[in-house]
């Protein structure tokens, strides 16, 4: 039955996410930035990784799904589309203590990557399901 059930990384992401701004800190995204399907900025790519501030005034259409981490940015003053798999991620943190979480690396296969849609630039929306 275990075999069945979803990663908690999301989950995890989520929730730091919204602990560190509810404290009024920077959330920092470290990206593992040659896992396959990873589109980012890669001018900005330092030993294999990045590291983007994706606080609510950095960022725009802030997405974090089960699969997935989307959304816009500016980089040297171009915009870009960021799109990371969630096995990607290396960890989230604030900028002013480096509290958060850190993972190990994942094996797993990356998800298909989604299409730019008009959903993909929504603001995450918790929704009931029963």
């Amino acid at each position: 039955m275990a075999s069945s059930l979803s990663s908690q990384k999301p989950y995890f992401i989520r929730a730091v996410f919204d602990w560190l701004m509810d404290n009024n800190l920077t959330p920092h995204l470290s990206v593992d930035a040659s896992y396959p399907d990873t589109q980012i900025a890669d001018e900005y790519v330092n030993d294999g990784k990045i590291v983007m501030n994706i606080a609510a005034d950095a960022v725009r259409n802030f997405h974090v799904d089960n699969d997935w981490i989307s959304f816009s940015a500016r980089f040297g003053g171009k915009p870009m589309e960021i799109f990371i798999p969630i096995a990607a991620v290396m960890g989230i943190y604030a900028q002013e203590n480096n509290e958060g979480l850190f993972f190990t690396a994942d094996t797993a296969p990356a998800p298909e990557p989604p299409t730019p849609t008009s959903d993909t630039k929504k603001a995450h929306k918790l929704t009931v399901v029963k």
